[in-house]
């Protein structure tokens, strides 16, 4: 049966990462992660079940994505006692031996962080039936041969962009600023549902205003978010917009050092600093949790997805800085307009 495992990695580590010599073993990329609450007297009789965490290249300290998976699996460990371990990755040939690693363990749960993890979760996923996968940002139905094992949980990032842009655009018309911007990490649909959405609020709310919008093709290095923020910023830009996790830090950087209002993206933000009008955000710790109940309540429905949105509170926007909180109550109306279906088809895709 090892032997099996090690087959399965090494032939979707050659697969899914052209060029690289070789995979290494996923020993080097492990992190355990335990609470002690987990154990404690006080930590819920529920089953026992242990959920295994596999970081996409963005890892822990993206201050985003990745982590907010973390916190969903820190909940469980305190709140439904489940026993968690996080595995990280630090590119993507470490992907298929994550998973196949915690497939081997008979994790009960396993929950790849992320869009990019879609052949390598689809590839090990299909040679252990047994095992049960919840990956984030990615449709059960659009794996490669729709493994039956796998759930998939989405978000309408697009609402929550159109919740940002809605108050960027509200801030432009005020302050006599022409054009916004944003800066994708990747042209993949988790990003482009937030620009798409940012884009169509802005207009709705200042039909004049020209938006930007640019890619890093990284979700790492914020020198390269950076840089396309100061491009867009001399362009006219005053709001940037950071949809690209650790790498988008350095563009919400940007915005702080030439006096430009920022976005946050995925967590609330605004403790970075009183430039941060909001944050666009997607409850990734809120989905994890409930992801990691319904195993434990023997509720999982593989093959089908978990959506979660702006009615059942998957998605939303953060903390108002000060600029921000004057426009809170046309905000609020907005996001409950969308609830109620009077704010209907939000564009999720960036032409």
């Amino acid at each position: 049966m090892k032997m099996k495992f090690r087959a399965i990695a090494l032939a979707g580590c050659a697969a899914l990462v052209l060029g690289v010599a070789a995979c290494g073993s996923s020993d080097d990329n492990k992190s355990s992660s335990s609470s002690s609450s987990s154990t404690s007297s006080s930590a819920p009789k529920g089953k026992s079940i242990k959920v295994g965490l596999v970081t996409d290249i963005g890892g822990l300290n993206d201050r985003s994505f990745n982590h907010l998976a973390y916190v969903g699996l820190q909940k469980a460990q305190k709140e439904l006692g489940v026993k968690g371990r996080v595995l990280t990755s630090k590119s993507a040939a470490d992907y298929v031996p994550n998973l196949t690693t915690l497939a081997q363990q008979r994790y009960d749960l396993i929950i790849p962080v992320g869009f990019l993890m879609a052949d390598a979760t689809a590839a090990v996923a299909k040679q252990v039936p047994t095992a049960k996968f919840s990956i984030v940002d990615f449709p059960a139905a659009g794996l490669k041969g729709k493994p039956q094992n796998v759930e998939g949980l989405l978000f309408k990032e697009q609402e929550a962009g159109y919740l940002a842009g809605y108050l960027a655009g509200l801030y432009a018309k005020d302050n006599n600023v022409k054009v916004i911007s944003s800066v994708g990490g990747q042209k993949i649909p988790p990003v482009d549902h937030y620009i798409a959405g940012y884009e169509a609020g802005a207009k709705a709310a200042d039909p004049g205003i020209k938006t930007l919008h640019g890619y890093s093709q990284n979700f790492v290095a914020q020198d390269k978010c950076k840089e396309i923020a100061l491009n867009q910023i001399a362009k006219g830009s005053g709001v940037v917009f950071q949809v690209a996790g650790q790498c988008g830090l350095g563009a919400l950087d940007a915005a702080k050092e030439k006096g430009k209002q920022g976005i946050g993206v995925d967590a609330d933000q605004g403790y970075l600093g009183s430039h941060i009008l909001t944050s666009a955000q997607k409850k990734v710790d809120v989905a994890v949790f409930n992801a990691i109940k319904a195993v434990q309540e023997e509720k999982f429905q593989g093959g089908q997805d978990v959506i979660n949105d702006l009615t059942n509170d998957g998605v939303g926007f953060g903390t108002l800085n000060a600029k921000g909180k004057k426009y809170s109550s046309q905000l609020d109306k907005v996001k409950q307009d969308i609830v109620d279906g009077k704010i209907k088809n939000i564009p999720d895709t960036v032409k």
